[in-house]
């Protein structure tokens, strides 16, 4: 954080004292907003959390759990109505995603600027603003997932593609579904077997587990590459938007950036995936299935990006939470 955020030490520690306690206080606000909750997002500048809600009489509930209130005309429910509606149009080569944005309580469509005028994402867009309230915003990279050929370094691999662990889990460890099929078999860093795929699912999701045998072992642990020290796993509550996290991979290593979007598509070459979490941290070819982390929580895994980590980019990660839920699975923790 120190390195990517321009920070000194004490002010990284400040501010993640800070994302903490609103991430607490993000599940408060949730509960007391209701169905009026139109989401939240976390801000540096101030350290605060803003919670959205349509009902103006939820304002004093929400304020006593410690969050600002801002009035909106959507609800979060509403917001994700849209996105389901958009999820099921066809979306051409030239839309890169869209999510939810809290902060302008509208559904934001990206589109590729090379790709703006051309007539199937123009008829794209008018079906979109059809659905509900809709705003467009340009890119200029199309998302693409990271899985690479095999090179060196510290990954698993199945077949001839490199892809990265996410977060142990007992039994095994979870990571992206791109990365291999269930039954794909899997190799350590030193070639020697791991185990195989027992779940995997993409595109729609982007998420899978791997059963650890072979004289493997689990640790709650996330390789911090000589970056930070190695950082150990104790949880998995949701960051905020806006929040600082940090993700590590087997090509690009330990790199940071902030919470952008939450509930976003992304329409990647072999189909689009969805409920995934858009960030400021770079990631790069053979970063695919490893960690996103929030101080000790876990997030999710690494699926794609756009950009790269020499001039710049972005990434999106598919939430732990949801990984776990599909197959029954416990997160180890320290």
């Amino acid at each position: 954080m120190q390195k990517e955020f321009g920070l000194t030490k004490s002010q990284a520690v400040a501010r993640l004292a800070a994302e903490k306690t609103a991430t607490a206080v993000d599940g408060k606000a949730q509960r007391v907003a209701g169905a009026s909750y139109g989401g939240s997002w976390f801000s540096a500048a101030d350290n605060r959390l803003t919670v959205a809600i349509t009902d103006s009489g939820k304002a004093a509930a929400v304020r006593a759990t410690g969050a600002t209130v801002k009035l909106v005309k959507h609800s979060e429910r509403a917001l994700d109505a849209t996105m389901k509606r958009i999820d099921a149009l066809s979306a051409p080569a030239g839309v890169s995603s869209w999510r939810v944005d809290p902060k302008t309580n509208r559904v934001v469509v990206n589109v590729l600027a090379s790709e703006r005028d051309s007539e199937a994402v123009t008829a794209f867009v008018a079906k979109a603003r059809k659905t509900g309230p809709v705003t467009v915003a340009e890119t200029t990279h199309a998302p693409a997932t990271t899985a690479a050929g095999t090179v060196g370094g510290d990954p698993y691999y199945t077949g001839n593609v490199r892809c990265s662990i996410g977060f142990s889990v007992h039994g095994g460890f979870v990571t992206a579904g791109h990365c291999g099929p269930r039954g794909q078999s899997v190799r350590g860093w030193d070639n020697s077997a791991i185990g195989n795929f027992q779940g995997s699912s993409f595109p729609g999701n982007d998420y899978a587990w791997v059963n650890v045998a072979n004289g493997w072992w689990t640790v709650p642990v996330v390789l911090g590459w000589g970056s930070v020290s190695d950082q150990l796993v104790r949880g998995s509550n949701e960051a905020p938007n806006g929040a600082s996290i940090c993700r590590s991979g087997s090509t690009t290593h330990w790199r940071c950036g902030n919470v952008l979007a939450k509930n976003v598509t992304v329409n990647y070459a072999q189909g689009a995936v969805h409920q995934m979490v858009q960030t400021s941290a770079c990631a790069e070819g053979g970063d695919s299935g490893g960690s996103f982390i929030s101080g000790d929580q876990a997030q999710g895994v690494t699926s794609g990006a756009s950009g790269n980590c020499t001039t710049g980019g972005q990434s999106f990660y598919q939430p732990i939470n949801e990984i776990l839920s599909t197959y029954g699975l416990t997160l180890h923790t320290a």
